[in-house]
């Protein structure tokens, strides 16, 4: 098991493997990163050091998943019926992997940068980074369906991420000031 560089880089094992193994490293890139920006009085150090090592430890192993070669090549185009046939075939787990791949970077983009702070934008994003992905399978001939179906998942699961953080990127409501009854 693992026995050779390819085994490593270029197995779905290895990949697991990878990202289990990259947990310690991310945590402490986050921690170098917070001190680093805390120490040079950046706003919110410890937030921003989080998100960036969150978005790229979250998002990584799975862009290295899905750009493995696979076994036959493909190009689907047409709008929900792939994912129409993994509802027939009870395949949830490629429809909950598909909306996993950008989940990390929907999650944490809208903490790190302002211009992200809108579900929207953030479903925008998904759908850009996972286009991107999509005709760069096609276009290395990685012998891997590339899907339109894909595209929609990984975006939809980005923008359901960043509702599961909103609470910390939301935009806090105006103070109101108090108004003052006169009894008479």
């Amino acid at each position: 098991m693992l026995n050779t560089w390819q085994e490593w880089v270029g197995t779905e094992t290895g990949v697991v493997v990878g990202g289990v193994l990259g947990i310690p490293v991310a945590v402490l890139v986050a921690l170098l990163l917070g001190l680093r920006r805390k120490l040079a009085h950046r706003d919110h150090p410890w937030r921003t050091a989080l998100a960036d090592a969150g978005m790229v430890w979250g998002t990584l192993p799975w862009v290295w998943l899905i750009m493995l070669p696979g076994s036959g090549p493909g190009l689907s185009l047409v709008p929900f019926a792939d994912i129409a046939d993994l509802v027939a075939h009870r395949d949830a787990g490629q429809i909950v992997g598909n909306m996993l791949v950008f989940a990390a970077l929907g999650f944490f983009a809208p903490l790190r940068f302002a211009a992200l702070r809108s579900v929207w934008r953030v479903l925008a994003l998904g759908a850009a980074c996972s286009a991107f992905l999509e005709v760069l399978q096609f276009a290395l001939h990685l012998d891997r369906v590339s899907s339109v179906d894909d595209v929609l998942l990984n975006a939809i699961g980005a923008a359901l991420a960043s509702l599961l953080s909103r609470w910390w990127w939301r935009p806090k409501p105006a103070a109101v000031p108090e108004r003052h009854l006169v009894t008479v």
